[in-house]
């Protein structure tokens, strides 16, 4: 039998404000524990909350990015679990009226575009932390109080490498509006996955399960796999899926069974008596709205249009905001987009990845860049020489002119000089020059290198290889 695939996903953003969802503690990633809270996150008697206007301007903005619709009357509702990692019992969140509705992501899938809606996106806190070891498992309240954004998609996902696609869409356009870095490893991105399999065609949905505890977007698209096998291997054999949730254990390559799938009942959701409800007038989207920056397709279509760029290389460049701004930077004081965007996309990001830095901590700036691809441009050094002044760059801070100048890295482009070298070279090498007469004219690549070798790369390859071919001729 043939099956479809049905998933959901339900991603929570940690929102960078600097101070909580309802009180106003510090968020900070990595303090001592139980350092940033107070009788409000604590859950103390009698303490009351009060919502963050930066918490709702976040949620706006990412409402606005996503096509949603803007709810004008909002209400907060208690979520009742309990952890120990929960003091007061339950979740401050929004249940019956989300403040953004009936959005969408596009995604790019096998070459076309396809839209995912998202049903909702609404604001709740964060829970605390669990730290389990060998004496026990002690409790961090730091997180406790965090404000979120829980974004819902419709079952529009139909394979597990969607659902990749979509959550790297989405992280993108979340970073772009500057609301959350994103950073899984810290949490202040997590997903969690419903899937079901129903028979090829037919309306009704199967009984689905949800996966939790997923660090990465690949582990997130491997237990989709595995759990879209399972499914099918469990209604193949005549019995039938149970509703659950789900652990991806990472060193086996499994999922495992941690609970019984709650539904929104099991929460016992009812208004939040101590917070009024919210209002938002056309005049805050509105604030919001002109406060948005350009976004990641806008950007790419851009960078195509205006720069003549592939549709690949627009895509990389415009794939953080950071890197688009970058670019764009070094543009404004060497104005050669396809020079500057080979260099970012191989050379920067290079540097970046080895340094451990983001684009806005780059050791060499857009400015820097531009010096020395000016240089490069105008023949005044060769692209392998500029390679090198660019680590030099990385490493010392100094300007291009100062490391050309002060090592004599200026390219060689007076023929004389290259004719007698390269005479030498033929003289040392009969052999290859006879095998080169001979029809091996892959072989130049030997002699170029052999010029280059002597001038330690300053030669001017196109000079060198127009003497090459005239001497061998």
């Amino acid at each position: 039998m043939d099956w479809d695939i049905v998933i959901g996903l339900e991603v929570h953003v940690q929102l960078n404000t600097k101070t909580k969802a309802f009180c106003a503690c510090k968020v900070s990633y990595g303090d001592p524990p139980n350092t940033h809270v107070c009788p409000v996150c604590l859950g103390y008697p009698g303490s009351l909350p009060v919502l963050n206007r930066a918490v709702v301007d976040s949620a706006i903005k990412l409402g606005l990015a996503t096509h949603c619709r803007i709810r004008e009357y909002n209400t907060f509702a208690r979520k009742n679990y309990f952890y120990p990692d929960l003091p007061k019992g339950y979740q401050i969140s929004q249940y019956k009226d989300p403040i953004c509705y009936e959005g969408y992501v596009d995604i790019a899938v096998r070459g076309e575009q396809k839209r995912i809606g998202l049903t909702r996106i609404h604001i709740e806190e964060d829970a605390g932390k669990s730290m389990h070891g060998e004496d026990g498992t002690l409790v961090d309240l730091n997180r406790c109080g965090t404000p979120l954004l829980e974004i819902v998609s419709e079952p529009d996902i139909h394979a597990p490498e969607e659902a990749y696609t979509y959550l790297n869409t989405l992280k993108q356009i979340v970073r772009y509006t500057g609301i959350s870095d994103c950073n899984m490893e810290e949490g202040s991105m997590r997903c969690d996955a419903n899937i079901s399999i129903k028979p090829k065609g037919r309306k009704a949905l199967g009984t689905r399960t949800e996966l939790k505890n997923m660090n990465s977007f690949r582990n997130v698209e491997r237990a989709l796999k595995y759990e879209a096998e399972r499914q099918r291997k469990v209604l193949e054999s005549g019995a039938a899926v149970t509703q659950q949730t789900l652990l991806w254990d990472e060193q086996s390559n499994q999922t495992k069974a941690m609970r019984s799938k709650e539904d929104s009942h099991d929460y016992r959701y009812f208004p939040e008596p101590d917070l009024s409800p919210l209002r938002i007038d056309d005049a805050w989207i509105g604030r919001i709205r002109s406060s948005l920056p350009e976004l990641p397709d806008a950007r790419k279509k851009r960078f195509t249009e205006l720069y003549g760029l592939t549709e690949e290389d627009a895509a990389l460049l415009s794939s953080e905001k950071e890197i688009a701004d970058y670019f764009e930077n070094s543009l404004q004081t060497f104005n050669n987009p396809r020079l500057t965007g080979n260099w970012v996309k191989n050379e920067i990001l290079r540097i970046l990845s080895e340094s451990g830095k983001s684009a806005a901590e780059s050791p060499v700036t857009p400015a820097a860049l531009a010096g020395l691809l000016q240089f490069l441009h105008n023949n005044t050094i060769t692209p392998q020489t500029a390679k090198t002044v660019l680590d030099e760059m990385a490493a010392t801070g100094k300007a291009a002119a100062d490391i050309i100048r002060d090592k004599g890295l200026e390219q060689i482009s007076d023929s004389s000089e290259l004719e007698s070298l390269i005479e030498t070279i033929l003289k040392e090498n009969p052999a290859e020059c006879e095998r080169y007469r001979g029809g091996e004219t892959k072989l130049l690549a030997f002699f170029i290198g052999q010029v280059m070798r002597g001038t330690k790369g300053k030669a001017d390859q196109t000079l060198t290889r127009k003497i090459l071919e005239k001497k061998l001729g």
